[in-house]
Formats: structure tokens, sequence, C-alpha cells
């Protein structure tokens, strides 16, 4: 770590602890050129999901629109769409992975759901799996049904 005061480029650490909010830490550091003190600040550096859509067309994660389509399934329900979100996000990040799926990030927010509230679950089914007539609801339905006994 360079000294902002004579520009040396070695310091020693003499203090560490967690910031405020806990996503980085502060470290207190001294010159060993000129013994100046310093602060610096340790993050983690994430890394950017790319999402394969469909087509093959891929493009940076956007929190945002999985948020819009999760509060759209969540509309009127005692579910909480932000948790949900921050949960499959929680969960891509986890992964390790660069690129990801529409379509994993559509089954682990459909498993996220289920577990959570069967009309989201059927809502937000019904949009991402593409259902063309009522026989496709029934069906999904009944197969919640029969998981529920």
């Amino acid at each position: 770590m360079k000294c902002p005061a004579c520009g040396y480029f070695d310091s020693k650490v003499i203090d560490s602890r967690p910031s405020n909010d806990g996503s980085s830490i502060r470290r207190r550091r001294e010159c060993l050129e000129c013994q100046k003190r310093f602060t610096t600040f340790e993050t983690i550096e994430a890394t950017q999901i790319i999402v394969v859509k469909k087509n093959g067309e891929k493009q940076i994660f956007d929190r945002n629109k999985l948020l819009s389509g999760v509060l759209k399934a969540c509309q009127k329900r005692p579910v909480d769409a932000e948790t949900i979100v921050n949960e499959v996000e929680q969960e891509l990040y986890n992964s390790m992975k660069t690129e990801v799926s529409t379509s994993e990030i559509g089954e682990i927010v459909m498993l996220k759901l289920k577990e959570s509230d069967h009309v989201a679950y059927v809502r937000f089914a019904s949009v991402y799996r593409e259902f063309t007539d009522v026989d496709t609801f029934l069906k999904e339905i009944k197969d919640l049904m029969k998981k529920k006994k």
C-alpha cells in the first residue's frame, strides 16, 4: 500500500476491524519510511453475472428486471418479493458462475415462490413457462395439490 504522505510502497497494519455495515474491513496502517499513519478500506470485488437469454443473447444481470417479475407474481399476496429476489441473487453469486441462463434463474425463483406462496408461484410459472391454455394451469395446480397432501 502506497503511503499518501511520502509515496513509499511498504507499510504495516496496526489495527484491523470490520466497517460499520460489515461489507468492508477498515485497516490502520503505518508507513515504514516516514511513520505516518493512514486508513485503508478493503472490500470484496463483486463479479458481474452475465445472463444468457433463450435466444443466446447475453446481458449483465439486472436485479430490477427480476424484482419487477417477482413483484407482479406476488401482487396482493403475503410474500415479500424483495426477500425472494435477495435470496435468488445471493444464490446466483454464491454459485460462483459468471454466466447463468434465464431458465436457471427462473427455476430458482419458482422454487423460492413454491416454498413461500402457491398463488404467487402459479402466477410466475404461468408467465415463465408460457402457459397457453387452462389445461396447463389445471395440471400445475393439481401437481401442487398432490405435493401439499
